[in-house]
């Protein structure tokens, strides 16, 4: 094995990590050379460009793991399970550290969903950001009262939501945490002051923007003065983040919804030069975070009775997944092996279609529940297993030309579907402990580095953490040509709709934990996720193998195939059934921890980012 210097590659990181945990704990680093990159800028909604695929090693372990976006980031969470830290400690531990090594994603000016299991029950901490309470239905309609175009809403103050990620964890840790608030920030302090290695997949990102290095404070701390991002390899230190961690850590998250960093956040927002937008100091004092039911429904794979549990409204996650799953379970592909770890034509034209019919549900229904009604009083209707046989009925041999929302309850309701619009973003952790506890937990800035606001609370020292665009996850259109309001329009005090898919999979009668799951991947989070159920539950795949899996899916368009993985036989197969098909690069962030024989656990990371699975 060959020595690293100290300027440690994202490379040396990753492959330390999954060779070996003693390595990485110790700083005894093993280098490679670093994997193959494609630099591609985000294509057909990707939330983030493809850098790049490197092999991923499965993980055994039997007593607790964390994976994580990042090897830091899975280091600092791996670092709280072995000082008796429980899965939501490990959890802050890595996200902190995520907000520094992973901005372009996720962060403390942004939100997440947590599912959590005690071994008891499951519960939904939905730290989702909010619209400010001066936000309303015309937020992002220009002067003639037409949508702005999507890019000149995301860039600037105007599409920050209220963060709600801080909160949340507190709450949770108030729970569920048995290691001190302060500890669990040290290592993302440290290497907020010490500095980190830039790798491959920041370096490739940072060199497709161009709106970021407009903003002050982010052109200065992520590009060099000829305009160029840092190199490969380059330790990036961040002592303005490193200062509001450690006034999180010593006064908890209240320091960070008032006092002077609530004040920057508000003054970056506010005073932006081209798109200023409307949140208050008012609006961060008045958050707080939601505990929401989870939302579990029956699923039987190979014979097998399983509970399976997700996020519910806002996110639209475990819905769309749920009623994919039961929608293939009425059509002859249910059962049907892939064919050399490829999905077959007639595999795809019915997944195709299982989902266009529920990408019509979510555009109808899914919003925020605090202010929209579920569809025949209850969410759970939209999983019915009567109403998905009905609806697989639609399922034909070729692409349906048009596909409707459907009636769950029999209850016609007066919204307007939302128009297709993008969504991006996110990031994903999942951890089990030794105590009996485990999580899911996907968080996000939403698009790539957010609405490219970094916060300083003061300008002299380099750095500082970015802020969410996560109100445009709202629809742009607040109402139809016949005037019915769209459910996920704007409205003050409102968080927009999601698809983030924090998943835990159950058997359903002994009640015992098989899986916890989630990716990153804008709206197309649901079928990477949907993508590793179907491997693993139905395929009998390990989770490195469902996770390895070519990427699919459609949100109501053209197929998406991921570049390089399908045959052209494949695709004129699609196009002869009706579809338009599009060939894309598809990097989903996949973190995967499933129970296997014998009590032993199998973690898998995707080998499209640089996530990584550490435990013991």
């Amino acid at each position: 094995m060959t020595n690293c210097t100290p300027a440690l590659s994202l490379t040396c990181l990753r492959r330390s990590a999954l060779v070996t945990v003693a390595a990485l704990v110790t700083g005894l680093w093993g280098c490679t050379a670093p994997p193959s990159t494609v630099a591609t800028g985000p294509a057909a909604g990707q939330p983030e460009g493809a850098s790049g695929i490197a092999a991923s090693v499965e993980t055994r372990f039997r007593r607790q793991a964390v994976a994580a976006a990042h090897p830091l980031a899975a280091r600092a969470g791996w670092q709280m399970l072995r000082a008796g830290g429980s899965a939501v400690d490990a959890a802050i531990a890595a996200q902190m550290v995520l907000t520094l090594v992973e901005p372009q994603s996720s962060g403390i000016g942004g939100g997440a969903f947590l599912l959590h299991h005690d071994g008891r029950r499951v519960q939904a901490y939905d730290g989702r950001e909010t619209a400010p309470a001066a936000a309303g239905p015309d937020l992002f309609l220009d002067s003639t009262g037409k949508p702005m175009p999507f890019r000149e809403a995301v860039v600037g103050g105007r599409s920050v939501g209220t963060p709600g990620l801080l909160m949340m964890l507190a709450q949770a840790h108030r729970a569920h945490g048995r290691l001190p608030w302060a500890a669990l920030f040290d290592p993302a302090i440290r290497l907020s002051e010490q500095g980190f290695p830039v790798g491959p997949r920041l370096h490739t990102l940072l060199k497709a923007e161009s709106a970021l290095k407009s903003d002050p404070v982010a052109g200065r701390y992520f590009y060099r003065a000829d305009g160029q991002p840092h190199p490969v390899g380059h330790t990036l230190r961040n002592p303005e983040l490193a200062s509001v961690l450690r006034r999180l850590a010593a006064e908890g998250p209240s320091a960070f919804y008032q006092g002077p960093v609530a004040q920057a956040m508000v003054t970056a927002v506010q005073t932006h030069p081209t798109n200023p937008g409307r949140l208050t100091g008012e609006d961060l004092a008045r958050y707080q975070p939601r505990e929401r039911d989870a939302l579990c429904h029956d699923h039987e794979a190979s014979s097998r009775q399983l509970r399976v549990c997700g996020f519910p409204p806002p996110s639209s996650g475990a819905l769309a997944i749920g009623q994919i799953l039961g929608l293939l379970s009425h059509t002859p592909q249910a059962g049907l092996p892939l064919r050399s770890g490829t999905p077959s034509a007639d595999t795809l034209h019915t997944y195709a279609e299982a989902s266009r019919l529920a990408f019509a549900d979510r555009a109808q229904y899914v919003a925020d529940p605090d202010f929209v009604p579920a569809p025949g009083g209850s969410w759970i209707r939209l999983l019915d297993p009567a109403y998905l046989q009905e609806r697989a009925r639609l399922i034909g041999p070729q692409r349906a030309a048009v596909v409707q929302p459907g009636k769950p309850g029999g209850d016609t309701v007066g919204w307007a579907p939302m128009p297709d619009q993008p969504e991006y973003g996110t990031s994903h952790l999942s951890v089990i402990d030794a105590h009996g506890n485990a999580l899911a937990m996907t968080t996000t800035i939403e698009s790539g580095f957010g609405a490219r606001l970094m916060v300083s609370t003061d300008p002299s020292r380099p750095g500082g953490f970015l802020l969410n665009n996560q109100l445009t996850d709202f629809s742009f259109v607040p109402a139809d040509a016949e005037g019915r309001p769209v459910a996920n329009r704007v409205e003050p005090g409102k968080r927009p709709r999601s698809s983030m898919s924090p998943t835990l999979v159950f058997d359903r009668h002994s009640g015992e934990l098989l899986m916890s799951l989630g990716s990153p991947g804008g709206a197309l989070i649901i079928h990477f996720t949907a993508k590793t159920l179907l491997g693993t539950l139905h395929q009998g795949l390990t989770p490195q193998q469902a996770i390895d899996l070519p990427n699919f899916g459609t949100t109501g368009g053209p197929v998406l195939l991921e570049a390089g993985r399908f045959t052209a036989e494949t695709v004129q197969a699609l196009e002869q059934r009706g579809h338009s098909v599009q060939q894309v690069p598809m990097p989903s962030g996949l973190q995967a921890l499933q129970r296997g024989p014998g009590g032993v656990w199998m973690g898998g990371a995707d080998p499209r980012r640089e996530g990584v699975v550490l435990g013991d």
